[in-house]
């Protein structure tokens, strides 16, 4: 059976460049429904988040600006269904990323927050990318990637194709035009080959070898159906 790690932030807050500090946490519908996806194909889930805490779901995501009402029930009854496996999650530094077949990071601010500087997680990342085995980051969790190194210091994403949340998007929140850093930008500086869609809040996924990328969270449904796809037609293949 196929097994699936969900690293998922641990931070109930985002810090702004001006100190102030907005509640945060991970998004409703980039972890809801990739899981979903991933159970409905039969592969076994497990849930790690920096030193074992229960992920905060922000409540932003389950408010009326961040869907339809019919979206957001499904969200919120999928996420109650699940809520044993979130309110007991393991952590992230007993985590072999071997024992698992991909590992799938949903977004929200959270990440900004705490995985972009968290050296578990970073270690992590490298040694799943440079394994071959699916990685993937979904909207903000792109941030997460800023704390791999290689063992000469480098950045081991630098030179793939990505995407992730785009400075547009993030200005269509009041708040996060006083973001100390756009992930965008960032990604762009660090030397990813950042891409995004035509069209704000789009779905958009990018596949660079191994690493599965989504913009934002109308893309969560799209980049895990094609991790499905690509994992199971490897499977066979073989």
């Amino acid at each position: 059976m196929t097994r699936v790690l969900f690293v998922v932030s641990a931070a109930d807050r985002w810090t702004l460049r001006d100190g102030e500090v907005h509640p945060s946490g991970f998004w409703g519908e980039e972890l809801a429904v990739p899981h979903k996806v991933f159970t409905g194909a039969g592969w076994e889930t497990a849930v790690a988040t920096p030193g074992g805490k229960a992920p905060t779901l922000d409540r932003l995501s389950m408010s009326k600006t961040a869907g339809w009402p019919w979206k957001l029930r499904e969200v919120a009854a999928y996420l109650k269904a699940i809520q044993g496996e979130l309110r007991s999650p393991r952590s992230l530094d007993a985590i072999d990323p071997d024992d698992f077949d991909v590992v799938f990071y949903p977004g929200g601010h959270g990440p900004m927050e705490d995985l972009a500087v968290d050296p578990v997680s970073g270690a992590l990342l490298a040694r799943v990318l440079a394994s071959g085995r699916p990685l993937a980051l979904l909207c903000h969790a792109p941030a997460a990637a800023f704390a791999a190194k290689n063992p000469d210091g480098s950045w081991p994403f630098a030179g793939y194709r990505m995407t992730g949340l785009s400075n547009l998007e993030e200005k269509f929140n009041s708040f996060g035009r006083k973001a100390i850093w756009l992930l965008e930008d960032r990604l762009r500086e660090s030397g990813a080959e950042y891409s995004k869609a035509r069209l704000p809040l789009r779905p958009y996924v990018v596949v660079d070898r191994n690493l599965y990328t989504g913009q934002n969270p109308p893309s969560s449904e799209r980049l895990a159906q094609r991790v499905v796809a690509d994992v199971e037609a490897t499977a066979g293949a073989r």
